[in-house]
């Protein structure tokens, strides 16, 4: 507009007024857009940072499984939330992904560890069975009886095995303690009532009580 040249000194204030009358057009229209879209922005703004409060607020769960679910949605719905203004963008991410990072390293330092504490459960229960294979033979029954109900109540004391071994050890154990009984010549409902007793004693003494004992009655 600038370089071209004079025109008739009639269309001056015409074509300047359009011209004009255009440029006002379009300017008014770009405040307008970058005033709706800074508007947006703070609602979205807002909006993630409701995530990282909540997100901080679920950090510190040890209720390891519903709140992973729930980390999970927080991070879906982060994406589904458009811009903030710039100058937040990187404060708003590293306060949320810290959050989240800070749980699910918890949670896999609690797996690891529940995992090593597994295991040795499991060389644990070997060792309750060795004992009970080698029961001393020339004991009699009424002197075997008691070294072996305590074994066994020994053997359900013990914490959780790994989930893949878990019904390894349970047979190991559960032929161990036949064998003992056959040799004993206890008589089978006997036998059921030594393992329910000792089954009893161990579960009154988890955090689950009633719940477990419900599952024992309907065995």
């Amino acid at each position: 507009w600038r370089e071209i040249g004079y025109v008739p000194k009639k269309w001056n204030t015409k074509i300047y007024d359009r011209y004009r009358a255009a440029c006002d057009f379009f300017f008014r229209n770009k405040n307008d857009f970058y005033k709706s879209m800074h508007g947006e922005m703070e609602e979205n703004l807002k909006k993630k940072i409701a995530l990282c409060e909540r997100a901080e607020a679920l950090k510190d769960s040890q209720d390891w499984k519903k709140t992973t679910q729930e980390m999970i949605s927080i991070q879906k719905e982060w994406k589904t939330i458009g811009i903030v203004p710039r100058k937040y963008v990187d404060s708003t991410w590293k306060r949320f992904i810290s959050a989240c990072d800070y749980f699910f390293e918890q949670k896999k330092l609690h797996t690891s560890t529940q995992h090593d504490e597994e295991a040795k459960n499991f060389e644990k229960k070997k060792e309750v069975v060795e004992k009970i294979n080698k029961l001393d033979v020339s004991l009699t029954p009424e002197q075997a009886l008691p070294l072996l109900r305590e074994l066994m109540d020994e053997w359900y004391g013990i914490g959780h095995v790994p989930f893949k071994v878990k019904d390894r050890a349970y047979k190991e154990f559960y032929d161990a303690t036949e064998a003992q009984f056959d040799r004993l010549n206890i008589d089978k409902t006997d036998r059921k009532l030594d393992s329910f007793k000792s089954n009893i004693s161990d579960i009154a003494r988890s955090d689950n009580a009633k719940g477990q004992l419900l599952r024992e009655r309907e065995r």
